[in-house]
């Protein structure tokens, strides 16, 4: 027999009977207008959570007060999407702000488990050839898996490593590598990266160089803007276009590329936590970063369920990287082969 939620935290001690306690908190009495405004989802959503998250949120614990996985999801949703500080939002259900944390690591972790469930590559080819054609609808630009850029999230100041952090406009912050469909699925997201590496140097040393590099499909590319090298699965933009040919390239590859900034916009929208508005995260590198996994896995769950916020207004300082930096010409003659051939075969 379930336990009524009241006797699950001692909070109900420090509010009293005037404040929303969890044992009248349920799902099914409040509308879906309260729980999107609360917590930014719709309660099928957070029910599809429950039953996701529900048996890792349930883990054994000596603690005989424990707390349900449905107020776990619901605390760190809310602060997720709000951006509020932990005691304000920990106030809105009725559990303090130590609960309030030990629920966000919690559903964070769990979330981040399943990144790679929620975020990787198509590997059939059926899925494969529908993700380029759904990219050459765009602005007719051939042969594309993914669109790819970086975005840097603010942090406070680490206690260690400190100068690694510190990005080019004196702030600390993580350089978050990610790739994106045509619809802003995330297909690939690295969220560890120090603030001060530059976008090329993060490429080079990812995990997703790798992935193309020995793995994934060599008949299709990424687009990349010019803070990346050319390389043979990486089409950048043409630093002087001179023929029309050329200027219609650079026309299609700025339309297609500009998915990742509008998804980069939507992620800050729906995750206020990221987005800089109610301050940096107060939280170490490693924390941060899984904090910020684990809202790139909800943006992929959200938009399974049809949750598409591409309408949503900008708001914050969550900031796409705006690097100054010399445009690099490819060394690789095989890059630049192949986007010549791109060029005479496509844009001619």
């Amino acid at each position: 027999m379930a336990v009524p939620i009241a006797v699950l935290d001692c909070d109900l001690l420090l509010y009293g009977r005037g404040h929303r306690t969890l044992d009248r908190f349920k799902l099914e009495d409040v509308t879906d207008e309260y729980l999107v405004s609360t917590y930014g989802f719709p309660r099928q959503f957070i029910c599809y959570l429950v039953d996701l998250l529900g048996a890792t949120l349930s883990r054994p614990t000596q603690r005989s007060r424990a707390i349900s996985p449905e107020t776990q999801i619901l605390a760190a949703l809310g602060f997720y999407t709000s951006g509020s500080f932990q005691t304000r939002m920990g106030d809105a259900i009725g559990i303090s702000q130590a609960s309030m944390s030990r629920c966000v690591a919690n559903v964070t972790e769990a979330l981040v488990e399943r990144a790679s469930q929620f975020i990787h590559f198509p590997k059939d080819e059926a899925t494969v050839q529908s993700l380029k054609d759904d990219f050459y609808g765009l602005a007719g630009m051939p042969g594309v898996l993914g669109v790819v850029d970086c975005t840097h999230v603010a942090i406070k100041a680490p206690n260690a490593e400190d100068l690694s952090y510190v990005n080019r406009k004196g702030l600390h912050s993580l350089n978050c590598l990610m790739v994106c469909d045509s619809r802003g699925v995330l297909l690939s997201a690295e969220t560890h990266w120090p603030g001060s590496l530059p976008d090329c140097t993060v490429l080079e040393q990812a995990a997703l160089t790798s992935q193309f590099e020995t793995e994934l499909h060599k008949d299709g590319w990424l687009l990349g803007d010019s803070s990346f090298l050319l390389r043979t699965w990486l089409m950048t933009p043409l630093h002087i276009p001179e023929t029309p040919a050329e200027y219609r390239y650079n026309m299609a590859h700025s339309a297609t590329h500009n998915v990742i900034e509008r998804t980069f916009r939507t992620i800050r929208s729906r995750f206020r936590c990221l987005d800089g508005s109610k301050g940096t995260l107060q939280y170490s590198p490693e924390k941060s970063s899984h904090i910020i996994l684990a809202c790139c896995v909800l943006h992929n769950i959200s938009l399974q369920h049809g949750l598409d916020v591409w309408s949503a207004p900008a708001t914050g300082h969550m900031e796409q990287s705006e690097e100054e930096y010399e445009q690099m010409e490819s060394v690789d003659s095989e890059a630049c082969r192949v986007r010549q051939e791109l060029l005479l075969t496509h844009f001619s």
